[in-house]
């Protein structure tokens, strides 16, 4: 769905809420205070016009439109694991491409165009206190159709806290991907890919499942763009899941590597993806 499909979609849901409840108003009112008295007749809207109440600007953030249908219900339970998902199950030549560390003003946004404009859908697993900050691309990644996970709120190794500052790290940042993208996280991914059985239990308690990466980029030890690409490249395969980062330092290699090996994947018969339970 395009943009302006997108807004076009948003104000006539928008118009069509204000007409609700301009009409429970009134009906509301009639019934406080009995028959209105006796007057002259009021005049009825012209046809085709709505009667619009003011809205706050950041309203549609707790619905985001993604162009996807409306919202999923909360996720079940999932089953305790003892290991994270490495890879995505199913036929065809569909792969996932993840992000993980941000959002971050400068490179997130460079991130989402490319993505934009080959109309490719990712997993950017977020850090609460990222998601805290900039809470305006969390909200622009749900109206572009990506998935938001939990990457806990200041990525802390998990292995090495007890069980109630785990709970909290991932609580907190599942409360606030809630109040900014719409929907409270259904994946998570362990920071440093360090898991044990207190973060799958507690992942699972908090309706998540657990997601690490078959391929993995390496690009936070910033290694040059055209190794990025052919670690990528190398890796593609039907089921991969590839880690890459929009945070945690400087990521102009990764926003400069995407732009080269997107458009190549795709020509290559690939289906960028983002993961859905039905996988699991």
């Amino acid at each position: 769905m395009t943009k302006d499909q997108l807004l076009t979609r948003r104000r006539a849901l928008l118009a069509g809420a204000a007409a609700v409840t301009a009409a429970g108003t009134a009906g509301a009112l009639a019934l406080g205070r009995g028959a209105p008295p006796a007057g002259p007749p009021v005049s009825a809207p012209a046809p085709g016009t709505v009667p619009s109440l003011p809205l706050k600007p950041s309203a549609y953030r707790l619905d985001p439109l993604t162009g996807h249908g409306a919202p999923r219900p909360a996720p079940r339970r999932p089953a305790v694991r003892s290991e994270p998902l490495l890879r995505m199950t199913g036929s065809g030549r569909t792969m996932l491409l993840t992000f993980d560390d941000g959002p971050h003003p400068r490179y997130t946004p460079r991130i989402l165009d490319t993505l934009a404009e080959y109309d490719v859908r990712a997993t950017f697993f977020v850090c609460g206190e990222m998601a805290q900050a900039h809470p305006a691309l969390v909200a622009r990644m749900a109206e572009e159709g990506h998935v938001v996970g939990n990457h806990t709120w200041t990525h802390p190794l998990l292995t090495g806290l007890k069980r109630g500052r785990i709970r909290s790290e991932m609580e907190s940042t599942s409360e606030i991907v809630e109040k900014v993208y719409g929907q409270r996280p259904q994946w998570f991914r362990a920071p440093y890919g360090a898991w044990n059985r207190s973060v799958f239990q507690l992942g699972a308690d908090l309706g998540m499942e657990p997601l690490a990466w078959t391929v993995d980029s390496l690009d936070w030890t910033t290694p040059g763009t055209g190794t990025i690409i052919e670690r990528i490249e190398s890796g593609a395969a039907p089921g991969v899941v590839v880690l890459s980062h929009d945070a945690g330092g400087d990521r102009s290699q990764s926003v400069d590597a995407l732009r080269a090996y997107l458009p190549r994947l795709l020509d290559s018969g690939y289906h960028l993806t983002v993961p859905r339970r039905q996988f699991t």
